[in-house]
Protein backbone atom coordinates (compact mmCIF):
# COMPACT_ATOMS: atom_id res chain seq x y z
CA UNK A 1 0.00 0.00 0.00
CA UNK A 2 1.23 3.58 -1.27
CA UNK A 3 0.67 6.54 0.74
CA UNK A 4 0.99 9.79 -0.50
CA UNK A 5 0.62 13.30 1.26
CA UNK A 6 -1.11 16.07 -1.08
CA UNK A 7 -2.93 19.19 -0.72
CA UNK A 8 -5.40 20.97 -3.52
CA UNK A 9 -5.96 24.34 -3.17
CA UNK A 10 -8.87 26.28 -5.18
CA UNK A 11 -10.12 30.50 -5.49
CA UNK A 12 -13.49 30.55 -5.61
CA UNK A 13 -13.86 32.84 -8.37
CA UNK A 14 -17.35 32.35 -8.83
CA UNK A 15 -20.14 30.78 -7.26
CA UNK A 16 -20.26 27.83 -9.18
CA UNK A 17 -19.93 24.53 -7.36
CA UNK A 18 -16.02 23.89 -8.02
CA UNK A 19 -13.80 20.07 -7.51
CA UNK A 20 -11.84 20.80 -4.85
CA UNK A 21 -10.66 16.76 -4.47
CA UNK A 22 -11.37 13.41 -6.44
CA UNK A 23 -10.05 10.51 -4.61
CA UNK A 24 -8.00 8.34 -6.89
CA UNK A 25 -9.55 4.63 -8.18
CA UNK A 26 -7.85 1.99 -5.74
CA UNK A 27 -7.01 4.90 -3.36
CA UNK A 28 -8.99 5.73 -0.26
CA UNK A 29 -8.71 9.47 1.09
CA UNK A 30 -7.90 10.18 4.83
CA UNK A 31 -8.89 14.16 4.87
CA UNK A 32 -7.03 15.89 7.72
CA UNK A 33 -7.51 19.96 7.20
CA UNK A 34 -10.07 21.97 5.17
CA UNK A 35 -8.93 25.58 5.91
CA UNK A 36 -10.95 28.59 3.97
CA UNK A 37 -9.78 31.74 3.98
CA UNK A 38 -11.92 34.79 3.26
CA UNK A 39 -10.05 37.95 2.15
CA UNK A 40 -12.79 39.98 1.79
CA UNK A 41 -14.01 42.98 4.14
CA UNK A 42 -17.30 41.27 4.41
CA UNK A 43 -18.27 37.67 5.79
CA UNK A 44 -19.36 34.54 3.95
CA UNK A 45 -20.68 31.41 3.49
CA UNK A 46 -19.20 27.99 1.87
CA UNK A 47 -21.04 24.99 1.10
CA UNK A 48 -18.62 21.56 1.36
CA UNK A 49 -20.25 18.30 -0.42
CA UNK A 50 -19.53 14.75 -0.75
CA UNK A 51 -20.27 13.28 -4.28
CA UNK A 52 -20.75 9.63 -4.46
CA UNK A 53 -22.29 8.48 -8.04
CA UNK A 54 -25.24 10.23 -8.44
CA UNK A 55 -25.96 11.05 -4.50
CA UNK A 56 -25.01 14.29 -3.36
CA UNK A 57 -23.96 14.42 1.24
CA UNK A 58 -23.83 17.82 2.58
CA UNK A 59 -20.68 18.12 5.16
CA UNK A 60 -21.34 21.78 5.56
CA UNK A 61 -24.10 23.85 4.10
CA UNK A 62 -23.80 27.46 4.67
CA UNK A 63 -20.73 27.19 7.19
CA UNK A 64 -20.27 30.78 8.05
CA UNK A 65 -16.70 32.28 7.82
CA UNK A 66 -16.13 35.89 9.00
CA UNK A 67 -14.24 38.53 7.21
CA UNK A 68 -10.83 38.67 6.74
CA UNK A 69 -10.43 35.27 8.86
CA UNK A 70 -9.13 31.55 8.46
CA UNK A 71 -11.30 28.83 9.47
CA UNK A 72 -10.65 25.21 10.03
CA UNK A 73 -13.39 23.39 9.14
CA UNK A 74 -12.52 19.52 10.23
CA UNK A 75 -11.91 18.84 14.00
CA UNK A 76 -11.51 14.96 13.32
CA UNK A 77 -10.62 13.48 10.08
CA UNK A 78 -12.47 12.68 7.17
CA UNK A 79 -12.18 9.57 5.65
CA UNK A 80 -13.53 9.20 1.36
CA UNK A 81 -13.81 6.67 -0.58
CA UNK A 82 -12.52 5.63 -3.87
CA UNK A 83 -14.11 8.32 -6.89
CA UNK A 84 -15.85 10.26 -4.44
CA UNK A 85 -15.54 14.02 -5.09
CA UNK A 86 -15.47 16.76 -2.64
CA UNK A 87 -16.98 20.06 -3.93
CA UNK A 88 -17.08 23.45 -2.25
CA UNK A 89 -19.73 26.50 -3.19
CA UNK A 90 -19.06 29.97 -2.57
CA UNK A 91 -22.31 32.20 -1.72
CA UNK A 92 -19.95 35.28 -3.00
CA UNK A 93 -17.63 35.23 -5.78
CA UNK A 94 -13.64 35.85 -5.10
CA UNK A 95 -13.38 35.95 -1.28
CA UNK A 96 -12.78 32.53 -0.51
CA UNK A 97 -9.80 30.06 -0.57
CA UNK A 98 -9.84 26.51 0.69
CA UNK A 99 -7.00 24.04 1.01
CA UNK A 100 -7.69 20.64 1.54
CA UNK A 101 -5.07 18.22 2.85
CA UNK A 102 -4.77 14.55 2.32
CA UNK A 103 -3.33 11.30 3.32
CA UNK A 104 -3.94 8.98 0.02
CA UNK A 105 -3.46 5.17 0.98
CA UNK A 106 -3.42 3.37 -2.63
CA UNK A 107 -3.76 -0.43 -2.82
CA UNK A 108 -1.51 -2.26 -4.78
CA UNK A 109 -1.81 -5.48 -6.35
Amino acid sequence: MANNYLNKKVDLTSTDITTLYTVPSETTGIIKSIIVSNDSASADTLTVTITNGSNVFSVYKEEAVDAKATKELLSQPLVVEETEIIKVTAATANRLHVILSVLEMTRTT
